[in-house]
């Protein structure tokens, strides 16, 4: 008796064999990858390389030279290691400096010493802001260096404030250099938990090799001890001994053998700024009108200082036509 053919579990006809749905095969992944993924791939690497053997290359570049400190009196340290030259300081001549002949004459009299080959002390101008720290720094280096031979003019170094840490890789430069050298660092403090000082305090003293004998470090800061009063106080709040913690954060000051403090001028020496001013550029005011006008535009101001006088004889001679040139 012949076999019936059996029936599919739908009952609908004979059982054939399941096909496998297509979508499962066109998930299957191609052997061959697309040609312009690898070539995407390779162009990324090589540009990667390239940036890493620039900035490498960068870092690398040779340390200013004996040789290279003739071409100017004033440099621009770089934490890479570079020293960029500086033509023309921007500065006022000393004897427009009002206000602070005491600080004028230590600060001099310090300078020229250093200048001399003999011993000087690191110095730290401090007190209040626009009362000439910075510019008689810049003067009192132009001033020294008037009459002096090429070969023994003193060089000023800017560092800026957030390259403190690379202070040491300085040192190291200057250290193999016939001439000396004033670093300055303008502006100087330290807030939360910057730990920098410490590389500060270990050039000015107490590290293994200390302060090169051919080195002087002038600083300015609005503060004395040159970190927040509430950063003190955190450490002194969370010290087993706050005694100690306190000494710690003062101890940099203490670093700077001058301490010169600046204070608020009074209004006859910023009208004596004023006229100074006046006078070297040949702005012509009569003085009744000059001296009204600047007690006039301090007031707007809010303070008295050699900047708010600076900014005055600016506006001064801007709308007078005369030009400040000798600056």
């Amino acid at each position: 008796m012949p076999k019936k053919p059996s029936k599919s579990p739908a009952g609908k006809g004979p059982r054939t064999p399941a096909r496998k749905p297509a979508r499962v095969a066109a998930k299957r992944p191609t052997a061959a990858p697309k040609a312009g993924s690898a070539d995407l791939s390779h162009e990324r690497i090589v540009r990667a390389l390239e940036t890493i053997a620039a900035h490498l290359s960068t870092q690398g570049k040779p340390a200013a030279t004996p040789e290279s400190f003739t071409q100017a009196d004033a440099y621009v340290w770089h934490p890479d290691g570079r020293l960029s030259a500086v033509p023309r300081v921007s500065r006022v001549e000393l004897f427009l400096l009002k206000g602070v002949d005491r600080m004028r004459d230590i600060l001099m009299e310090n300078t020229e010493r250093f200048a001399g080959g003999l011993p000087a002390n690191n110095a730290l101008l401090w007190g209040a802001r626009g009362m000439g720290k910075s510019s008689l720094v810049k003067a009192a280096h132009a001033s020294i260096n008037a009459d002096r031979k090429a070969s023994e003019k003193l060089k000023l170094i800017e560092i800026h404030r957030e390259d403190i840490e690379s202070l040491p890789a300085l040192m190291e430069q200057l250290r193999a250099s016939s001439f000396r050298f004033i670093v300055f660092c303008d502006d100087l403090s330290f807030d939360g938990n910057d730990a920098s000082y410490k590389s500060l305090k270990a050039v000015l003293e107490g590290g293994i090799e200390g302060r090169p004998e051919n080195v002087i470090l002038y600083a300015t800061s609005n503060r004395r001890h040159l970190l927040a009063r509430e950063m003190i106080e955190n450490e002194r709040s969370t010290a087993i001994n706050p005694g100690e913690a306190v000494e710690e954060k003062v101890s940099l000051s203490d670093r700077f053998g001058l301490w010169l403090g600046f204070h608020r001028c009074s209004q006859d020496e910023y009208l004596a700024m004023v006229r100074g001013y006046c006078s070297h550029f040949g702005i012509k005011v009569e003085d009744e009108a000059l001296e009204r006008e600047a007690l006039e535009w301090s007031t707007t101001r809010g303070s008295r200082s050699g900047r708010v006088a600076w900014q005055f004889v600016q506006e001064l001679a801007g709308r007078l036509g005369v030009k400040l040139a000798g600056k």
